[in-house]
C-alpha cells in the first residue's frame, strides 16, 4: 500500500501570510494611484474626500482630462519632454558607459582616488548642488535655454557605480582575448564590453527615463521662457491655474504618467537582471 506523503501545513501557512503581506505592501503603494486614477474620472457632483473613499466613479467622466488638455499647452509641454528625452537619456546612457569602464578595467594612478569623489557626490543632497550648478550654467551664458537644462544631467555617481559594478562582473579573458586579437581600448569597451552589459544599460535607462521626466527643481530654476517648459512645470503651471480643482488636476497627472509607464513596461524585462547583474558584480 502506497502512503500519500502529509501536507506540510506549516509550509502552506507562511507561504499564505508572506502572500497576504506581500498584497499588503503592494495595496498600499497602489493606492494612492488608484486613488488618483479615480478623481480624474469622476463627476463634479462626485465628493473627491469622502470617507471611506469612493474608488468607483459614478458616473466616469472624461471632461477633466480634456479641460487639463486644453487649458495651458499640454501637448507643447508634452513636446519638450519628450525631447529631453530623446536627447539626454541616451547622452546620458553613453557617457555613463564610456566613464565607468576605465575605472572598472583600467589601471592608472588615481583611479581609486576618482572613483570614490564620484561616490561621494553620491551623499550630496541635490539642493546642495543648485547654487554652483547655477553659477556655472550662468558664467556660460546658458540660463533659460536647453542648453542649460541638458549638461549638468548628463552623468551621475549612481549610474557610474552601477555601470561599473556591471563591468566588474565580466571575466577578464574576454577582454584579453579581444586585446590578442588586436582591437584597440575603444573597440575592446565598444564591440565586446558594452554588448555584455544591456540588462544594466536597460536598468539605468528606465531611472534616466524617470529622473529626466519628474525632474522639477532644476528646470524652474534654470528656465524662464514658458515655451521649453517640460511636461512637470506644466503639472505646476496647470496647478497654479486650477488650485482647487483636484479633478482636473489629478487629470493631468495621469497623463503625464501614461508615458512613464509604458516606458517601463516595455523595460521590466531587462530591468530586474540588470540591477542584480550590478549588485552581484
Amino acid at each position: 500500500m502506497i502512503k500519500r506523503p502529509k501536507t506540510n501545513w506549516m509550509k502552506i501557512s507562511k507561504l499564505a501570510l508572506l502572500y497576504l503581506l506581500l498584497i499588503g505592501v503592494a495595496c498600499i503603494f497602489i493606492g494612492p494611484f488608484l486613488w488618483l486614477l479615480s478623481t480624474a474620472f469622476k463627476s463634479n457632483s462626485q465628493d473627491v474626500f469622502s470617507f471611506p473613499p469612493s474608488f468607483i466613479p459614478k458616473p466616469a467622466v472624461i471632461d477633466h482630462f480634456i479641460e487639463a488638455w486644453t487649458a495651458i499647452p499640454f501637448p507643447r509641454y508634452l513636446l519638450n519632454s519628450f525631447l529631453l528625452i530623446i536627447i539626454m537619456v541616451p547622452a546620458h546612457i553613453f557617457l555613463t558607459a564610456l566613464t565607468a569602464y576605465p575605472l572598472a578595467r583600467m589601471n592608472f594612478p588615481g583611479r581609486n582616488f576618482i572613483f570614490y569623489a564620484i561616490i561621494a557626490t553620491m551623499f550630496l543632497p541635490e539642493e546642495g548642488k543648485l547654487v554652483p550648478l547655477y553659477i556655472i550654467v550662468e558664467k556660460l551664458g546658458l540660463v533659460d535655454s536647453w542648453w542649460g537644462l541638458i549638461l549638468p544631467g548628463l552623468v551621475g555617481g549612481f549610474s557610474i557605480f552601477l555601470m561599473r559594478q556591471s563591468y566588474l562582473a565580466i571575466p577578464k579573458e574576454i577582454e584579453e582575448a579581444a586585446i590578442i586579437d588586436g582591437c584597440g581600448p575603444f573597440r575592446v569597451w565598444w564591440s565586446i564590453i558594452l554588448p555584455l552589459t544591456r540588462p544594466t544599460l536597460a536598468a539605468l535607462s528606465v531611472f534616466a527615463f524617470i529622473s529626466v521626466w519628474n525632474s522639477f527643481m532644476w528646470p524652474l530654476i534654470i528656465l524662464k521662457d514658458d515655451s521649453l517648459f517640460p511636461i512637470s512645470l506644466g503639472l505646476a503651471y496647470l496647478s497654479g491655474t486650477f488650485g482647487t480643482d483636484v479633478k482636473t488636476m489629478a487629470a493631468g497627472v495621469v497623463i503625464s504618467l501614461v508615458p512613464v509607464i509604458i516606458f517601463y513596461i516595455a523595460m521590466q524585462r531587462h530591468f530586474v537582471s540588470g540591477l542584480q547583474g550590478s549588485i552581484k558584480g
